[in-house]
């Protein structure tokens, strides 16, 4: 079901001339990720982190697919120490409008931020230029921009244990950053989403 709610969005996208857009949010915790790691025989490596501490970066991302499909850009922003909501999805979208030329496919999920006000009435003011296609309900896997949030989190922030949130803005930031110039894992991470597209 989910796949042919993908290839009708893609086919319709490509009979308007469309970049394609996966967009979705997430947040990363000042406390770290702690994954396996290599260390010298006999000593356990030992992250310090500051206790009880409840503070995160929240981000949004969109990877696009422009019309030519011969590459893909990874945008995003990030919000230190706040969440993520319908005003703030909108700021985003009027930025991704500024800088991705023509017509616009927008494929994200079902959530309320996405569906309810002040998204919706921005949108529905936008719709010559902007369409909207679903995700179906618990499919992340789905979108490829969950896959830009776990290779941040597992990559170049994982074990790593921030003295303060402005190490955490800046972390996150370089790590987004580095792989947004990757255009070979990008690729990757579209094919991985299951989505039959072809990339020049």
């Amino acid at each position: 079901m989910g796949e042919r709610t993908l290839a009708a969005g893609k086919k319709n996208a490509a009979r308007r001339g469309a970049a394609l857009i996966f967009l979705d949010e997430a947040g990363f915790l000042i406390t770290p990720l702690v994954r396996r790691t290599w260390a010298p025989r006999g000593q356990t490596p030992v992250l310090y982190q500051r206790g009880r501490s409840r503070q995160k970066v929240s981000a949004i991302a969109a990877l696009v697919i422009p019309s030519r499909r011969d590459r893909v850009r990874c945008l995003f922003r990030l919000a230190p120490d706040a969440s993520i909501d319908g005003r703030g999805v909108r700021t985003f979208l009027r930025h991704l409008l500024a800088v991705v030329p023509g017509a616009l496919t927008l494929i994200w999920d079902r959530s309320n931020t996405h569906r309810g006000e002040p998204v919706k009435s921005w949108l529905a003011a936008r719709r010559r230029r902007v369409r909207v296609e679903l995700l179906p309900p618990y499919a992340p896997e789905l979108n490829p921009v969950e896959l830009v949030w776990g290779h941040t989190k597992r990559n170049p922030l994982a074990n790593y244990a921030p003295p303060d949130l402005d190490a955490l803005v800046d972390a996150t930031r370089r790590g987004t950053r580095r792989l947004a110039r990757n255009q070979r894992v990008l690729r990757a991470l579209i094919r991985h989403g299951g989505l039959s597209l072809r990339l020049k």
